[in-house]
């Protein structure tokens, strides 16, 4: 649905008017039915890629296709919903009004935005507050409204750049699962976030920006376990256990647990075949996980300091 092949964009001027460089040769294949967590510092390029997308800006060399379009094709934003970040939303209009504004800029004719309404206030928990105007919502409420009017369209993509943000932690679980429920429908999400517990408890995969490149892209399991390291609950008591150098280290013991970091993730076998032998009864072996936060931060500090940043045009 969404393709990228060494997308680059620089801004003119910077210091002695060299260009700055916002996304350096990004190339990513987003599909349909996903969430997919767009990530990085602030000035990593995540907006420069939703504005290319968009058509706002332009790259300035490689290519972009939304749903097969080019973005300078207008038909590529009938495929596409769309909720900004720090979005103003006329506050004298009700919920209703906002999202049936919406659908007239979306060339939608009136009878199809009204059949549409209904399901989509049901769909975002705000049937009881559609008439109510703008100006008496809250940042929750205002956010799933967003959303609401991001779907007027029946979009086959839907981008939302910061929909959590300075919303409290019960209206997170709530938009939470209106995605969940999007997502269901077979819909793309593209997700930009700072709230990576969020990005955590929905997206599938993950790319994460750093200086205009993408660093890391994964799903969201595989950046978050660490693959040589186990926690291993058992009745371990006083017996000795010995992790061999050449296959890893023990990261930590008690007489109910053994955390061990091993060269090989085959090599947990061995461990086993020793616990055993030892006539040690197991209760789990459980592979440890970072929080996507923790591997978020060592992808970022792991990632070079250039190219990014200024360049020579």
């Amino acid at each position: 649905m969404i393709y990228s092949e060494e997308l680059t964009k620089i801004y003119k001027g910077g210091l002695k008017k060299r260009g700055i460089v916002a996304l350096d040769r990004v190339s990513l294949s987003i599909q349909a039915g996903e969430i997919f967590g767009l990530l990085g510092p602030n000035g990593a390029g995540k907006t420069t890629f939703l504005k290319i997308i968009l058509g706002l800006t332009k790259s300035t060399s490689g290519r972009v296709e939304i749903a097969g379009f080019r973005p300078d094709d207008a038909r590529s934003r009938l495929r596409v919903g769309y909720l900004p970040e720090n979005h103003s939303f006329p506050s004298y209009l009700s919920g209703i009004e906002m999202i049936r504004l919406s659908g007239k800029m979306c060339g939608l004719g009136s009878s199809e935005i009204s059949d549409r309404i209904p399901s989509l206030l049901q769909q975002v928990g705000m049937e009881r507050w559609g008439t109510t105007k703008l100006r008496k919502y809250s940042k929750g409420m205002l956010q799933r409204i967003g959303i609401a009017q991001a779907l007027i369209n029946n979009p086959d993509i839907v981008l939302l750049d910061e929909p959590t943000d300075g919303v409290d932690p019960v209206g997170r679980v709530e938009i939470r699962d209106v995605l969940k429920k999007i997502k269901e429908e077979g819909k793309l999400i593209v997700l930009n976030s700072h709230l990576l517990s969020e990005v955590e408890a929905v997206a599938d995969r993950v790319a994460i920006l750093q200086r205009g490149r993408v660093v890391k892209i994964n799903t969201v399991d595989e950046l978050t376990i660490r693959g040589t390291q186990f926690e291993i609950n058992a009745d371990i008591g006083n017996k000795l256990i010995e992790v061999p150098e050449e296959i890893g280290k023990k990261l930590n013991m008690s007489t109910t647990k053994l955390v061990v970091e091993l060269r090989e993730e085959s090599q947990i076998n061995f461990i086993i075949d020793d616990l055993r032998m030892k006539k040690i009864n197991i209760r789990s072996i459980v592979p440890i996980r970072l929080t996507l936060e923790q591997s978020f931060m060592e992808a970022v500090s792991d990632s070079p300091t250039t190219p990014g940043g200024e360049v020579t045009p």
